[in-house]
């Protein structure tokens, strides 16, 4: 896809990957897709009593370099990625990798990831997208009923992936050897369901011995409710058109009004509303600036205000200008 998009996902406000590029690719012959699927991820859809949790399941094959990417997007589930031959791009946050084959990627459902710089190669890919019950870095996780890991040994591996969020590892044998099954078992797509589950369990316990000999260093401000809210704020200018109110905003990220505005004001010295504000008439004053064609009403819809009156107002205050008196200064003085 493009863009993250916000849609409904039990009840609250999420971006999720919806990968039409993969899908055309996949519809016009161009890979070999198969993937057991929810929602709108493209490939075979489970049923309702299938391998709960899990959101796609399965793995392209790409012949060829393609003329397509996977654009930033972000998952309804940590996903986990296995490389098994050619080579791909892969971008998380501010970091750039060349993924070789064997090469393992983790990425939780609020990290921003991309495949391909822009486009994809040759390769062949195989992940799990499985859903644990969150959306954001300070809610507890739920892993579904059939990992039947001990409690110790599940909750080892929960700590491990919410305190590190080291992108790409190293595959070992054993994790390659059940991503490689897996993707045989999906292809034909028969009798699969208990089979996976055997499977995922044991890759699962292949990424805990791979964990413990990694020895990594756990960071438990990664899961501080601050967090939360700093990556909200990061992603927001990319949302000024959202309808918002204190309480949206603390439900998108889960948590209370009171929560929110007390780290919204640790971070930026301002409350949510008035960030939210400051974002959407920097993004004005940008427009008012580089296009003198739209009128004042077109921006101040583009840029989530209710109505162009009160866009004028509060430009004003933030400014000391009119909206037509900004473009007019800037306009003269590049004259």
């Amino acid at each position: 896809m493009s863009k993250p998009r916000f849609v409904d996902i039990d009840g609250k406000v999420y971006n999720a990957d919806s990968c039409v590029p993969l899908n055309n690719a996949w519809k016009t012959g161009e890979i070999q897709l198969h993937t057991l699927v929810r929602g709108t991820y493209p490939g075979h859809q489970l049923g309702s009593k299938e391998l709960s949790g899990i959101k796609s399941i399965g793995y392209w094959n790409s012949g060829k370099p393609q003329s397509w990417g996977l654009d930033w997007h972000r998952n309804e589930g940590i996903e986990i990625c296995y490389l098994e031959s050619g080579s791909l791009d892969f971008k998380i946050g501010g970091e750039k990798y060349k993924l070789e084959p064997k090469d393992l990627t983790i990425t939780r459902p609020w990290l921003s990831h991309k495949l391909g710089d822009p486009k994809i190669g040759a390769s062949k890919l195989h992940w799990i997208i499985i859903d644990v019950g969150v959306r954001h870095p300070h809610q507890i996780w739920k892993w579904p009923s059939w990992i039947i890991l001990n409690k110790e040994d599940l909750n080892t591996l929960t700590r491990y992936l919410r305190h590190d969020e080291s992108p790409v590892w190293k595959s070992s044998p054993e994790i390659s050897t059940c991503f490689e099954q897996i993707g045989e078992i999906v292809k034909g797509r028969s009798h699969y369901d208990t089979k996976l589950k055997i499977l995922l369990n044991s890759a699962l316990m292949g990424m805990l011995d791979l964990f413990k000999r990694g020895n990594m260093e756990l960071n438990d401000s990664l899961i501080r409710t601050k967090r939360t809210v700093r990556l909200f704020l990061n992603d927001l200018e990319q949302h000024l058109m959202e309808d918002w109110t204190i309480e949206s905003i603390a439900h998108h990220c889960n948590l209370g009004t009171t929560q929110i505005t007390k780290y919204c004001r640790e971070i930026t010295n301002m409350s949510p509303m008035q960030y939210l504000s400051s974002l959407r008439l920097k993004a004005a004053a940008g427009i008012l600036k580089s296009k003198p064609e739209k009128s004042i009403s077109e921006i101040a819809y583009e840029t989530g205000f209710s109505s162009p009156q009160y866009f004028a107002t509060v430009f004003k205050q933030f400014y000391k200008k009119t909206p037509l008196q900004f473009r007019g200064g800037h306009q003269l003085t590049e004259r």
